[in-house]
């Protein structure tokens, strides 16, 4: 797909957590292709950072539900590209886990890693961003399960409608220097589609998506770029939601296939 586009970030950094592969690794290639400046993290080092335009992406190794891992990263990409213009809170994710017998610790790891880690990420991100003249941006992917949960996703759903609330608690705080928004996420194609959506790449779930469709991961990436861009400088604790009309109740799956 084609990622130019009339925005220019140009001499500006920006911070992908979990940006390795998937959708975040769709956003560093969108901020890469843009002109930016790009650290990208996970648990794990990658065969190959995120690349385009003959321009890759830096990559640094951090576990973001420690603090002082989650500082040292921030400070990491700050050294090294001399400033942050930009934090996208993308790491998160939970395996499906039965609410009456999934264990404390399983609990607390799903909330540090969807809640705690992009709450102590752009803390450290505030403290650089809010001595530059331009200040900065922050965007926290969210997802459909903060508005409406599933089975399985108690601890996800619950870290996830913190997650929003925490985006609109620190958009009041921080601004103007700093704004603060949110991505509504419904289902995405990704190399884990058959995973999580069958063998057929998600053409079986596609049909209760209003738009017929999974979101690409380049539907999202260009969500960041304009969030993160001077085009939305008085967008601030938004909550923009990128689901394609979000999942049709059953009932009305069964209405339309009986037509």
């Amino acid at each position: 797909m084609d990622l130019s586009h009339a925005m220019d970030f140009t001499g500006r950094a920006v911070l992908v957590t979990g940006g390795t592969r998937g959708l975040g690794a769709a956003t560093a290639r969108a901020f890469l292709a843009a002109g930016a400046d790009v650290m990208v993290c996970g648990r794990g080092s990658p065969a190959a950072p995120p690349s385009a335009g003959g321009r890759s992406a830096a990559f640094r190794a951090a576990d973001l539900r420690d603090p002082a891992a989650a500082a040292a990263l921030v400070a990491a990409t700050a050294e090294r590209f001399g400033r942050l213009d930009v934090l996208v809170n993308n790491a998160g994710g939970s395996p499906d886990a039965d609410a009456a017998t999934v264990s404390p610790r399983f609990v607390e790891k799903v909330v540090a890693l969807n809640l705690l880690a992009p709450f102590f990420t752009a803390q450290a991100a505030y403290r650089v961003m809010r001595e530059q003249p331009d200040g900065g941006s922050v965007i926290n992917i969210g997802s459909v399960s903060a508005h409406s949960p599933q089975p399985g996703t108690a601890a996800y759903s619950a870290a996830k409608a913190g997650l929003l609330g925490l985006t609109r608690a620190l958009a009041l705080e921080w601004a103007p220097r700093v704004r603060v928004n949110h991505i509504t996420v419904g289902l995405v194609r990704t190399e884990n589609a058959a995973a999580l959506y069958g063998d057929d790449d998600g053409a079986a779930v596609a049909g209760i998506v209003p738009l017929g469709r999974l979101a690409e991961p380049d539907d999202v990436a260009r969500a960041c770029l304009w969030l993160a861009d001077g085009h939305s400088s008085y967008v601030n604790g938004a909550d923009l939601a990128v689901h394609g009309g979000g999942e049709i109740p059953a009932r009305h799956v069964v209405r339309r296939n009986s037509l």
